[in-house]
């Protein structure tokens, strides 16, 4: 298992994996630029939203980009719980990027602005992503501030043992999870091209909502690894903050699965709500953590 977690979750295989995606971004934006032209021109006929207008093909490498991202996400799941939540975040902002570039093409543009359906959702989601990249950057802020506590803090070597088999558990959970997320990744993609050929290709945008593909299976996935982690950190820490840290994140991922099976303001203020929540709950544990140190 140790072999397997040094070869797939090192520095040097991230940074080549970083290249490779990088390289297959850039490619599948010309390629969908490329099939733009062609629908535009009548060469070949597709039914789509997201054949419409260039902007939309900005949507593709946004696509691969997030893959890059999920696995980011299992590679700091053993460094910390925090950065591994801060991640979780990271990859709901992006998705909601994504929808603005997919949204571009429903636009209606008309005077009516606040009438139209889909320009109020293109509203909602700038708002949603302005927000979210502010709230985001204040998280990993506090997280930075209690970091730099940690290192000038003297840790009991009991402690530390216990720490350290903490992150040997999330190691190991980690390696799980790339077999995991590999298949489910495939799974929703063969479903979708399944789905897209049954309708006749008539619309490359169905199965639901396009954004919604991989992603609301994987915070499925992502519910069942916090639970799994909240479990196990009673063996290691008995501290009251620790633990409501912990579930906190837990109901903050649960926000953002519940926030796939809505659609409108409501996608929006879940999505907020569970960045909101995790950050606010991280905010006291900081403080709640500070206030411990102190009165020892």
């Amino acid at each position: 298992m140790k072999k397997i977690f040094s070869n797939f979750l090192s520095e040097s295989f991230r940074e080549r994996l970083e290249r490779i995606i990088i390289g297959i971004a850039i490619v599948s934006f010309l390629a969908h630029l490329l099939i733009i032209f062609l629908v535009d021109q009548d060469l070949i006929h597709l039914s789509s939203k997201l054949t419409k207008s260039p902007i939309s093909a900005v949507y593709t490498p946004f696509s691969f980009i997030l893959v890059y991202e999920v696995f980011l996400l299992v590679f700091y799941l053993p460094r910390s719980i925090s950065s591994y939540i801060g991640k979780q975040y990271e990859i709901i902002t992006l998705i909601v990027i994504r929808r603005i570039f997919k949204d571009i093409g429903y636009m209606e543009l008309s005077g009516d602005w606040f009438q139209s359906e889909n320009d109020l959702q293109f509203t909602y989601d700038l708002v949603t992503a302005i927000i979210l990249f502010f709230l985001i950057q204040q998280f990993y802020k506090k997280l930075e501030q209690q970091a730099t506590k940690e290192i000038n803090k003297n840790i009991a070597a009991q402690t530390q043992l216990k720490i350290n088999k903490f992150i040997q558990l999330k190691k190991t959970i980690a390696t799980i999870l790339i077999p995991v997320v590999l298949v489910l990744a495939v799974y929703s993609f063969v479903n979708w091209i399944i789905i897209c050929q049954e309708s006749g290709w008539n619309d490359i945008a169905t199965f639901k909502n396009i954004n919604n593909i991989f992603f609301e299976d994987f915070f499925i996935l992502l519910i069942i690894i916090d639970v799994i982690l909240l479990l196990f950190s009673f063996f290691y820490s008995d501290s009251f903050h620790k633990i409501i840290r912990n579930s906190g994140f837990v109901i903050s991922t649960i926000l953002i699965k519940l926030s796939f099976s809505v659609h409108g303001i409501i996608n929006n203020a879940l999505i907020l709500g569970a960045v909101v929540f995790g950050f606010l709950i991280l905010l006291i544990h900081n403080s709640y953590k500070s206030s411990d140190d102190a009165s020892h």
